[in-house]
């Protein structure tokens, strides 16, 4: 449940590049104070995993409210025929 949310909320990121292209930023809207910058586009979507990770952890030791979201639905069982 918890890696579905973290995918919920990343998925949902906008970036974009600072500094005349040398730096990205991203960052969450739907949760505030979720933003990261990086050299790279790479390295600013690892910092921003860290800070949602982070924001998240102090949300739920403090007691806070955590925004409700919906989880993907799980892919029904199939037969298989051989």
């Amino acid at each position: 449940m918890i890696q579905n949310f973290i995918d919920t909320f990343l998925a949902q990121a906008r970036y974009e590049m600072i500094d005349d292209g040398k730096h990205f930023y991203a960052e969450i809207k739907a949760l505030r104070g979720v933003w990261a910058t990086g050299r790279t586009l790479e390295e600013c979507r690892t910092n921003l995993l860290s800070a949602l990770e982070g924001w998240l952890i102090f949300r739920l030791r403090n007691r806070l409210a955590v925004p409700h979201f919906k989880a993907p639905a799980r892919a029904k069982p199939q037969k298989v025929y051989a």
